[in-house]
């Protein structure tokens, strides 16, 4: 008799869940108000992949139009900016009161140290340039998101941030810039740029006394997969094959660290869990840390989706497979190395994928919580 996987989330209280939808809304009423202060524009939509999205529009100094990313068209982001256009703009209640219950609720947070790097870049326009959160820190703030905490899967020395970069049919803001380059230096935590022999400076950035902190900055892949230089930002991205699933269709949420939180824009939960398939299937052996995480955080993310959000898993599931062959054979691939970690869990994701059901082919060989050890790749 097999003994039955434990469970990979918990659900969060009605309380806890309650107090993180009203963070969320003030985090946001406090990124629109420091969006446009200052900035005489209007509020106008722009439809990418069948999304629609709020900016703010406006004309610099220079009398060139710009665009100021906002977020996703959806109830709660468009009440505030029918208040704000109205002249009605609403009261902010206390930010740190809502973390700190949030935290005490059982909401889950990101370290201190973390939450600082991804706030620096808050401030310096990053996400209004339409940058977006992934990787663990990514997964964290899906859990809160989805009122559930996760069990495992969620510790990590990387912090990930990924933009669109050349690829205009992804891109959120037309010609928007932020500086992420000074915005990680002016933080003085001993974060330099890594470099290359071949290629000269890279896309990561790492803090070479002490080891304990990894930011990598990626982007689309082309048909050039060399570190690209995307001078909006100031900075170098390191192309990621298959990277663009996860920029599709990405979404709005907070991140908190003890009293504090803010808005961070993130991959569609089930499309990262899918795309994370492709990576296990794109890593080295020698990277055993990390395909385990992988194959926890797909696992977490499927099991929450089979029993709560079929439909959006099968829709997910049929963009990605239509893709081409690369993508199924590689969808397929990961699904495998799924099945050596959480079996039950892949033997329904493969039938969701139209897959024949994979065969475990050995025992997982780490633990998903140990700290991260490889180059990160989401």
């Amino acid at each position: 008799m097999k003994r039955a996987e434990p469970p990979l989330f918990d659900d969060l209280s009605l309380s806890a869940q309650t107090n993180f939808a009203e963070l969320v809304e003030q985090a946001q009423a406090q990124m629109l108000d420091r969006s446009i202060v200052d900035l005489t524009g209007s509020f106008n939509k722009k439809e990418i992949k069948g999304i629609q999205y709020w900016y703010w529009q406006f004309r610099d100094l220079e009398g060139k139009l710009k665009q100021v990313y906002l977020g996703p068209v959806d109830e709660r982001l468009s009440e505030l900016i029918r208040l704000r256009s109205e002249g009605k703009a609403p009261g902010h209640d206390s930010l740190a009161r809502l973390a700190l219950a949030c935290t005490s609720l059982g909401c889950m947070t990101v370290m201190p140290q973390h939450f600082k790097v991804i706030h620096r870049l808050a401030e310096h326009g990053f996400f209004n340039a339409g940058g977006v959160l992934i990787g663990t820190h990514a997964f964290i703030a899906m859990g809160n998101m989805l009122g559930v905490r996760w069990n495992g899967g969620w510790r990590t020395n990387d912090i990930d941030f990924a933009h669109a970069g050349k690829n205009v049919s992804l891109a959120l803001p037309t010609n928007a810039e932020a500086n992420v380059h000074d915005a990680i230096t002016s933080l003085e935590m001993g974060l330099l740029p890594a470099n290359s022999i071949t290629t000269g400076q890279g896309a990561t950035y790492l803090n070479s006394k002490s080891g304990d902190l990894r930011i990598d900055l990626l982007t689309v892949a082309g048909r050039n997969n060399a570190i690209y230089r995307h001078e909006p930002l100031n900075v170098n991205l390191q192309p990621l094959k298959f990277m663009e699933f996860s920029l599709e269709k990405t979404t709005q949420t907070a991140v908190i660290s003890g009293e504090n939180a803010l808005v961070v824009n993130i991959p569609s939960p089930l499309r990262y869990a899918l795309h994370k398939l492709v990576v296990m299937a794109e890593r080295e052996e020698q990277f055993h840390t990390k395909i385990a995480k992988d194959a926890g955080q797909v696992a977490a993310l499927v099991s929450y989706a089979l029993e709560r959000s079929p439909y959006a898993l099968q829709e997910a599931a049929e963009d990605i497979m239509a893709r081409g062959k690369g993508w199924r054979s590689r969808i397929a691939e990961g699904t495998k190395i799924l099945a050596t970690y959480h079996p039950s869990i892949a033997a329904s994701l493969s039938s969701v994928l139209k897959l024949p059901a994979p065969k475990v082919a050995k025992q997982p060989i780490a633990n998903a919580d140990e700290p991260d050890e490889a180059p990160s790749g989401d």
